[in-house]
């Protein structure tokens, strides 16, 4: 190798270095120079699957709080968060002071009991609503939430024995092989051959666009009775499954919260067939609703939780499911994990978690949310490819579409997004065709950091539809 080969170098240090400025400043053309390298080497460099830098073209030095800089001195106000994984933001200081002491005292720990993983244990199990605290067991899986999903999906049928799995249409639960089958993404699952078999896809409770055709005020939720005729008729072509996965509020499927109807109809059915209900709480987990799981504000009881993501607060990689006793049938060595034991996680895990609750960050996830609604219906004001506007807690979703054919305006998303980057917000799309503006900020975020990106939501969609072409043309 040349020395032009071996590594990026490093900037030079900045007199500003610290603090970060606690608002948005971009100068000049995005990506700026430096980014504009560091982006071309990783393009070299890195499998074509990369995603995030192709329509967010930064390279980023460092974060804090709600903020990021790039290496040019950019500064973004960070409303993806590692894609959910930091709830408290970047770096927040109690959390890292904790893995960083963990890390002079143990790393990694495969399955044994340690002391943090003992106060980890004890913290997530006390999350939960008190009737189910005693019933529940929890699994340490590998530290994804693909991983999870899958060792929740093997726990259903070895406890049932049976195969089948019940998905719904729009969800999203991981790349790995079982985890894309039971996902609705087709554009994901097409190119790969040999999905697990037995996965029935029904239609999601998606009251806006209804996959049945239905308006919610005259229909009786038919999206439930059909799955309810489908599982219960003995022509119905589908032997008992041994689970039923869902996401309460459907994340990279475009910020969809499941109609609490259909839930509740969902939950009785499958408690009334012993069908185990796992409950997807990767993205909406942790706080992200403005309660710590989102089943919580449906009044349901799962018999599977799986969470991950925001778990150890700072993107330390954790994933763990939650289950009721009555399914712990498990043999050792089931579903094991080299990496299931990370010490620093537990150690920045318990000190989120006793932040969460010392400091109200829950409320502040409500307030804040009540606080962006008002921001995001004014964008109505801007055109009328304003669609919907959606979400649980500071799990949010502006929908674009073309009102005339419905059709999702994804030339206009990504314009969005686009001119809030240059205005220096991070938001990322999602949804069907990427027509959802997403927005995931930290859960601590301020009442003016709110204000700041609904300002600049507004004039980015402002200036995204200046270069709208003529309506016919769409």
């Amino acid at each position: 190798m040349t020395s032009q080969t071996v590594g990026f170098a490093e900037p030079e240090p900045r007199a500003d270095a610290a603090p970060l400025p606690p608002r948005p400043r971009v100068t000049g053309e995005l990506p700026g120079p430096r980014s504009a390298e560091l982006l071309e080497r990783q393009s070299r460099r890195e499998s074509n699957a990369r995603t995030y830098p192709r329509r967010l073209p930064i390279a980023i030095r460092r974060a804090a709080g709600s903020y990021v800089e790039d290496l040019d001195g950019n500064v973004f106000l960070d409303f993806l968060s590692g894609a959910g994984v930091l709830p408290l933001g970047h770096n927040p200081p109690e959390p890292l002071a904790a893995a960083h002491r963990q890390l002079d005292e143990l790393v990694h720990g495969l399955d044994f009991p340690t002391p943090v993983k003992d106060e980890f244990t004890d913290l997530t199990l006390g999350m939960l609503p008190e009737a189910m605290r005693d019933r529940t067991k929890i699994h340490f899986c590998g530290p994804t939430g693909a991983n999870a999903v899958e060792a929740a999906l093997k726990l259903c049928k070895t406890a049932t024995g049976r195969e089948e799995i019940v998905s719904f249409q729009g969800g999203f639960h991981g790349s790995t092989l079982a985890t894309l089958s039971v996902t609705g993404l087709v554009e994901q699952k097409a190119p790969v051959a040999g999905r697990m078999p037995g996965v029935h896809f029904f239609p999601y409770a998606h009251c806006h666009r209804c996959p049945l055709g239905m308006r919610r005020d005259s229909c009786e939720v038919n999206c439930a009775g059909y799955l309810e005729r489908s599982l219960t008729d003995p022509n119905g072509g589908i032997p008992l499954p041994a689970a039923v996965v869902l996401e309460l509020v459907q994340g990279e499927g475009g910020v969809i919260p499941a109609d609490r109807e259909f839930v509740r109809r969902l939950r009785e059915l499958t408690r009334s067939l012993d069908i185990p209900l796992i409950v997807d709480e990767v993205q909406s987990g942790c706080g992200r609703t403005g309660t710590w799981f989102a089943f919580e504000q449906y009044g349901i009881t799962p018999d599977v939780v799986v969470a991950s993501k925001a778990l150890s607060g700072v993107g330390l990689p954790a994933a763990v499911i939650l289950y009721d006793e009555k399914l712990d049938v498990w043999r050792p060595g089931a579903h094991s994990g080299t990496f299931r034991g990370n010490q620093a996680a537990f150690a920045a895990g318990v000190a989120t978690m006793k932040a969460v609750r010392r400091d109200g960050v829950l409320a502040n996830v409500r307030a804040r949310a009540d606080q962006l609604a008002p921001h995001l219906e004014g964008l109505g004001d801007l055109t009328d490819q304003v669609s919907d506007i959606r979400g649980l807690g500071l799990m949010v979703g502006v929908e674009l579409a073309h009102p005339d054919t419905g059709r999702p305006a994804s030339a206009l998303a990504l314009r969005v997004q686009r001119e809030a980057l240059l205005r220096g917000l991070i938001v990322e799309l999602g949804g069907r065709d990427d027509g959802v503006v997403r927005l995931l900020p930290p859960l601590n975020c301020t009442a003016e950091e709110i204000d700041i990106a609904g300002r600049i939501l507004r004039d980015a969609l402002a200036a995204a539809l200046a270069d709208e072409p003529p309506h016919g043309n769409r």
